[in-house]
């Protein structure tokens, strides 16, 4: 079954520029319901950080809910896999805190510096692989290839086995929240499978050979002991780690394509960044800031609430849209304005806030970091093609372009 084409359409449009619908949300009285998203629009900054404060009020169960229902012969395809458990991203209260431990501890400080030079040389390397060339598609070049080997050498995969597992966590983005063809569907169902069968062959060499990797330390935290892991642990395990993987490679690529974007579209900024480097930690975060990789997720409420003056009963669900709160003049002066100069001291929630902030946010932040000091070093005459549209994803997990080529 998938949802009507009229349907896609509208949230196509939606997605693809949703900055109109937040400033209506934003001016309206109490919340707005938004048939295309099945929720409730929670827009206002003041309102946002509330909810995410309220995580007893406000479940995330249903925080990924899909906007495609694969069709039987997909999902046929996906039973013969790992079905899906509970995440850091679906959990609350105790459960949540079980899930995250493991990620606190494996996304330290500590840990993403001694991950910076790994970066910084695989970013150097990419580079290197276009730089004669005077133009490149930068999305598939760069932005989809160095978060997958940043998050690759976390989690412990052999660099041979990191392209195979980029290109699954695509494909179950695409089949969860993409109109496809059947015969489609069904290919990306048969890449997840392969995706979650290797990643299940890492669980359980991990747990025969522990190393000092996050995969070791997410079996040891999910499923302590040495015995052989049961089915439903392995089950787990693969979800946890496919969330960890997603998570870790299409939001950073994501943020690139989105903050270089901004940077030449504004073309003074990015003259500015060139001049004065050490401005370059703030127009990573006004990038963040001003157009949000992760736009919302859902939640659902486990009780009769009150939000914004609005009443909503036990079961209702809101999107909370972080992108929303990020472009709110109560919050941040010019909020329409991408200003790389601005005051950080109002901050931004395109990381999340409360229990659910992003923990890999740190590691995110050093490879843009490392992106910008890099390309406005290597191509201070860098552009966008006069011949080429910018368009954006029609999504509100990933946002960013389709496509960035770029010249120089």
């Amino acid at each position: 079954m998938e949802y009507p084409s009229t349907d896609h359409d509208r949230l196509d449009e939606l997605q693809r520029d949703p900055y109109r619908l937040y400033a209506r949300a934003r001016g309206a009285e109490g919340l707005l319901y938004v048939p295309e998203l099945a929720a409730w629009l929670v827009a206002r900054d003041e309102d946002v950080r509330e909810v995410l404060l309220r995580a007893d009020e406000f479940s995330s169960a249903q925080a990924l809910r899909p906007d495609v229902v694969p069709s039987p012969a997909a999902l046929d395809i996906l039973s013969r896999g790992f079905g899906k458990r509970p995440t850091v991203v679906s959990t609350d209260g105790a459960a949540h805190r079980r899930h995250r431990a493991p990620l606190n501890r494996g996304l330290s400080a500590a840990r993403v510096a001694a991950l910076v030079p790994y970066a910084a040389e695989r970013a150097a390397a990419l580079v290197d692989g276009f730089a004669a060339d005077g133009r490149t598609e930068l999305m598939e070049s760069y932005a989809r290839r160095l978060p997958g080997a940043v998050v690759g050498k976390l989690i412990g995969l052999d660099p041979r086995d990191v392209p195979a597992a980029v290109h699954g966590g695509h494909r179950a983005e695409q089949l969860l929240f993409r109109p496809m063809p059947e015969s489609e569907q069904v290919a990306a169902a048969q890449d997840v499978v392969a995706l979650q069968r290797l990643l299940d062959r890492y669980i359980r060499e991990r747990r025969e050979s522990p190393r000092d990797d996050l995969c070791s330390a997410l079996v040891a935290a999910l499923a302590p002991g040495t015995g052989e892991l049961t089915l439903d642990e392995r089950h787990e395990l693969v979800s946890n780690l496919q969330n960890v993987l997603i998570a870790g490679h299409l939001t950073t690529t994501a943020l690139i394509g989105s903050t270089l974007l901004h940077l030449l579209r504004h073309r003074a900024r990015w003259e500015l960044v060139r001049r004065r480097p050490e401005l370059i930690p703030a127009a990573v975060e006004e990038a963040a800031r001003y157009d949000s990789a992760v736009q919302g997720f859902r939640r659902t409420t486990t009780r009769p609430v009150t939000v914004a003056g609005t009443e909503l009963p036990a079961g209702a669900t809101v999107f909370v849209a972080y992108g929303s709160a990020n472009r709110d003049d109560q919050r941040h002066e010019r909020a329409s304005e991408f200003d790389i100069t601005r005051d950080p001291a109002s901050r931004h929630i395109a990381f999340g806030h409360g229990a659910h902030g992003c923990p890999g946010s740190q590691l995110a932040r050093e490879q843009l970091r490392l992106t910008v000091e890099l390309f406005s070093s290597r191509f201070p005459e860098l552009r966008i093609a006069d011949d080429r549209q910018v368009r954006m994803r029609p999504s509100l997990i990933h946002r960013s372009p389709e496509a960035l080529h770029l010249v120089w």
